[in-house]
Formats: structure tokens, C-alpha cells, sequence
């Protein structure tokens, strides 16, 4: 079922959602060769709590940790690893959900570690972009695939890289997964209209190589999903409301770079 919000619901997700990206300020700040994967799940951890919210990813489905930590080849739902140090070039994905007052926010965002290499940057680029081109399509009386469509062919068709399938965006709010679902490809005019009030993550996953992906499958793990042939992926995600006004930010970092939206 897809419950849209209101007023009142928004505005306290957008609260939730300055705490997730005041994490994600921080954590771009801290990123650097050398650091070590626990101290970045610990630091984020500190600071959702010590903004009086909760990591909503601990205890989900047995997951322990505030935090996903991704890196390279790792598309989504990599494991904070102590002793696991980043190397200059690598490319880190960190992905949290912050429950403030009973209201919940969604974001991922990917960081260069150091120097990365001008290939990688510009899947970083264009991922990013693709987010932004998907969230252009979040306005009332369209359909959840032309979203979709605005990403799957900014990144396939002109870009040639890979649109993962298997993971997609959601609606949330007031838990972390509703409908509708929000897949990252798709038809122009198809699927769920959009309506005022409803809240969902646009958060696509963009590889270098194919869009098929594994998932590790030891006793140690069980979470992490990589590409199926070894290329990099980057990814960013947004938690938003579609309003009259279009499409509201609730996760912002970037207040001018997000200005038409807030």
C-alpha cells in the first residue's frame, strides 16, 4: 500500500534527513588514504546518535552495523571491516538510515579516496548526474518509469555503462522500505502515477562494466553484492517528496547545488 504524507510528515523527514547529511559532511571530510572502514562506521554511528537519532540499519534483518561501506567493485550493502584501510584511488560508497523522531531519510553517496583515476571520475560524475536526472522526472502526474528512463538512458544508452537491476529505490517513511517500488530503468509512461505527498529514494547503482551482480555468500558475510565481472560501481541516493512545487530534497547537502529543488 502507498501512503503519502503530509506537511507536517515531510517536514520532520527533512529534519531526519539534515542529520543524514550532516553524516555525509562529515564523512567526506574524514575520507582519506589510510583510514580504516571501523572508524568511519564508528564515527557515523556517534554522530547520528549524538544528534539525538538512530541508525535504523542496526538490527535490520540481522544487519549489526549503522552503516554500509562499499568499496570498488562492491555495488551495495558492503560490511564496515576493522583493519580494512582505504588506498589512495579508491572508490567508497557509504550508505545510512536515520530514523529522527519516528521519521526516517535514506542516503548513499560515493567519495573518491585521495587521487582517483580519470575513468572512475567520470563514473562518479555520471552517476551522480543520473540521480539529478531522475529526480528532474519526480513531479506530479508522471510515472515512476520515467524516472527510470531518464537514468537508464543517460547511463546505458549514452553513456555505455552498466544500470543495476536488482536494487532499486523505494518509497519510505514510516519505515524504511514501502511502496512504491522505484527501479532505476524503465518506459516513459509507465508504472505508478506520482502524487503530492508521496516519499520516495531515487538511488541508482551505476557500473563500469555489466549491470548483473552476485552477492557474497559465506558464513562471514552474506551481504555485500559486487559486479558480476569485477568493474567498479558508484552510487548516490536521495530521499525526496513530490510536491506541488516539484520535487523536495529531504536529504540535501548541497543547498545551492540542490536549490531548484528545495
Amino acid at each position: 500500500m502507498i501512503s503519502l504524507k503530509s506537511p507536517r510528515e515531510i517536514e520532520a523527514m527533512r529534519k531526519s534527513g539534515a542529520v543524514l547529511a550532516g553524516m555525509h559532511h562529515m564523512v567526506r571530510d574524514l575520507v582519506k588514504p589510510g583510514i580504516d572502514t571501523w572508524e568511519i562506521e564508528t564515527r557515523c554511528r556517534e554522530y547520528i546518535e549524538s544528534h539525538g537519532a538512530v541508525p535504523l540499519q542496526i538490527g535490520f534483518e540481522g544487519f549489526k552495523y549503522a552503516t554500509t561501506i562499499s568499496i570498488n567493485d562492491e555495488v551495495a550493502h558492503g560490511l564496515p571491516r576493522k583493519g580494512l584501510k582505504l588506498k589512495n584511488g579508491d572508490l567508497l560508497k557509504v550508505d545510512t538510515v536515520v530514523g529522527l523522531d519516528g521519521a526516517v531519510s535514506d542516503s548513499a553517496w560515493s567519495y573518491a579516496v585521495g587521487e582517483v583515476s580519470p575513468e572512475v571520475q567520470q563514473l562518479m560524475d555520471v552517476a551522480k548526474k543520473s540521480l539529478y536526472l531522475g529526480i528532474d522526472q519526480a513531479v506530479i502526474g508522471n510515472r515512476i518509469g520515467d524516472i527510470g528512463w531518464a537514468i537508464q538512458d543517460y547511463t546505458e544508452n549514452q553513456h555505455h555503462y552498466g544500470d543495476v537491476r536488482q536494487y532499486i529505490g523505494h518509497g519510505v517513511g514510516p519505515t524504511m522500505h514501502e511502496d512504491p517500488q522505484v527501479p532505476h530503468y524503465g518506459k516513459p509512461g509507465h508504472g505508478v502515477r506520482l502524487q503530492e505527498g508521496l516519499v520516495i529514494t531515487i538511488e541508482p547503482m551505476i557500473n563500469m562494466g555489466g549491470w548483473e551482480v552476485i552477492t557474497d555468500d559465506t558464513p562471514e558475510d552474506g551481504w555485500t553484492v559486487r559486479t558480476a565481472d569485477g568493474s567498479w560501481s558508484a552510487q548516490y541516493e536521495h530521499t525526496l517528496a513530490i510536491t506541488k512545487d516539484g520535487p523536495k530534497i529531504l536529504t540535501s547537502q548541497d543547498p545551492e547545488f540542490d536549490a531548484p529543488y528545495l
